[in-house]
């Protein structure tokens, strides 16, 4: 502390550029502080410190480190607190630029693996960022003192060494509650649980806090469950069966909610979200369309085939894809990936994509239409492979041919009404079209090449996030603004470094796509700060993503070059 204080005053006045002599470790009287990167002028990105506290000064309980999931709820623990402590900003540093600035990278409402904080048997590491004080470009070493000798330890002393144990143990215990529910679910063939007395409705569309005076969920009879789990607690709630379920009801309901909350529920949630108690299978995606996004040899064949021109979709690639052909990239991109379950909503789907009506059917000869509309492909999906699709409409009917469960929402109340349903089918059929079976369960695999990433003599390529739904890749921009569950920026940065890893990598040869997405996978089940290149130090603020959306944005890059299995010689 003191060496740091010295260094100080001695480049005080000095030229801003000086700061980095003090890149290096200082001894604390409870913590070791590492200066990892010092900034080069005040007005850009802040320096990145770690402080290292040892298990002696703040206990480490074995309890915390014996799941992944406790280890998580841990370091999310003492994110929360940090964060609220960064918030208070109680010191008034003084000078230009971001002259003071203490920054944390603190959690949202989903609870992830993250850089900003790292719990070991042996230490707890955070990371900050800090703006280094300066008058213009010359240091300012007296704010400097205050900021590395007040601020930094009374935020510390705030909040790790505040934080009290059974804060973390209640985070734990909700922890192991959530994953006793995706157990259960697992054993029991469900791909979602919503319970009861949960809240779905957010704030406002740029708030996801829970919103006030919102109707708490309540399952219908037909389909509540209750489940006994850890330190004492039972719950009641809803559990959708694998298979076809539909959401329907008038607008303003709650059908989009629902599935919202649904799609959010492949992530744990803080206490007092109110969708705490909301699993959903890890593995599921949203599907939806998206006009004008590239697409590069995706087999979209069991969707879209007999194209004018004779275009081959079992390979098709195009820069500019329409809502269906979109949609249909979408989903045989999440099947290539794993996904097990597929959420989807009519407000953000292709009409042509997902129905075609009987007056329509009798205009166009199905063998003229080049699309197979999605309830022709949806029961053959599901029974010959196992996967479940939720689907949210509230104005096609003819998906009560296809589904195995039809929930009514009414006044945010969902009620079964599957028997409805069946009668209505009896009372009013309609008629069917036999087409073309497709096999879903043996698809040929694309490859990522290694050409998609340049040599790295070029030093000007860069690879750096940009917000939550971009990733300049060089100067080609990869834009995903409508990959739904990419819930943070910090996993943004994360998909951004790992597209680095590979670039150093030079773009290193997997046999298939999906074995590269299980190579990062089991590299991030290492730490996420072992795929940058500042393993050891401050790696950054990272947050760590699921395969389905780094998958999603490679599918988006459009300089990406993919390769199918009968293309290679």
């Amino acid at each position: 502390m003191n060496k740091l204080k010295n260094s100080l005053l001695q480049i005080d006045r000095k030229s801003y550029k000086a700061y980095k002599q003090i890149a290096g470790s200082y001894t604390y009287p409870r913590y070791i502080l590492h200066v990892d990167y010092v900034q080069g002028d005040p007005f850009a990105s802040p320096s990145k410190i770690r402080a290292v506290i040892p298990k002696e000064e703040r206990t480490i309980e074995p309890a915390w480190l014996e799941t992944k999931a406790r280890r998580t709820a841990a370091e999310d623990a003492f994110a929360r607190v940090i964060n609220k402590e960064v918030k208070k900003s109680r010191f008034s540093i003084k000078g230009s630029g971001k002259s003071g600035m203490i920054a944390f990278d603190g959690p949202g409402q989903e609870i992830l693996e993250r850089t900003a904080v790292s719990i070991s048997e042996q230490e707890i590491t955070i990371c900050l960022s800090v703006g280094l004080p300066a008058n213009g470009r010359s240091i300012n070493g007296k704010e400097a003192m205050k900021l590395f000798n007040q601020a930094i330890p009374a935020l510390l002393e705030n909040s790790v060494f505040h934080i009290l144990d059974e804060q973390i143990q209640q985070s734990i215990q909700l922890a192991d509650q959530q994953e006793a529910i995706w157990k259960a679910m697992k054993e029991n063939n469900w791909v979602s649980f919503i319970a009861n007395g949960s809240i779905l409705p957010r704030k406002s569309g740029v708030s996801d806090l829970p919103a006030h005076d919102a109707v708490a969920f309540q399952s219908p009879p037909e389909d509540e469950v209750e489940l006994k789990l850890p330190h004492g607690k039972t719950l009641k709630g809803m559990a959708i069966k694998q298979g076809v379920t539909l959401i329907t009801g008038g607008g303003y309901h709650g059908k989009s909610t629902l599935l919202q909350a649904i799609e959010r529920g492949v992530y744990p949630h803080c206490a007092g979200d109110g969708r705490e108690f909301i699993c959903t299978d890890p593995s599921a995606v949203k599907i939806r369309a998206e006009d004008g996004r590239g697409i590069s040899s995706v087999n979209i064949s069991p969707f879209i085939s007999n194209l004018p021109h004779g275009k081959d979709t079992t390979c098709f690639s195009t820069a500019n894809a329409s809502g269906s052909t979109s949609q249909a990239a979408n989903v045989m991109e999440a099947l290539e990936v794993g996904a097990e379950t597929l959420l989807i909503d009519e407000d953000t789907s292709a009409t042509n994509f997902m129905i075609r009506d009987s007056r329509m059917q009798k205009l166009i000869d199905h063998k003229k239409e080049p699309i197979t509309p999605f309830i022709h492909r949806i029961r053959q999906l599901v029974d010959e492979t196992n996967k479940s699709v939720i689907l949210v409409t509230g104005g096609s009917g003819d998906y009560f041919d296809v589904a195995d469960n039809v929930l009514l929402m009414e006044e945010y109340i969902p009620k079964n009404v599957t028997e409805k349903a069946k009668e209505i089918i009896k009372a009013d059929p309609i008629a069917k079209i036999d087409v073309e079976p497709v096999d879903f369960t043996n698809f040929r695999k694309r490859q990522l090449l290694s050409s998609t990433f340049p040599k790295q003599a070029d030093r000007r390529f860069k690879i750096q996030a940009k917000g939550q739904f971009q990733i300049l890749f060089g100067k080609e921009p990869i834009s995903f603004a409508d990959t739904e569950q990419l819930v943070d920026p910090s996993q943004t940065r994360m998909i951004a470094e790992i597209i680095q890893y590979l670039y150093r990598e030079e773009g290193r040869q997997f046999s298939s796509f999906d074995e590269l997405l299980q190579h990062i996978d089991e590299k991030m089940d290492q730490g996420l700060a072992i795929l940058t290149k500042n393993n050891g130090k401050h790696p950054g603020d990272l947050a760590r993503p699921r395969k389905n959306e780094i998958a999603a944005v490679f599918n988006r890059m459009r300089t990406a070059k993919f390769m199918m299995e009968k293309d290679r010689l």
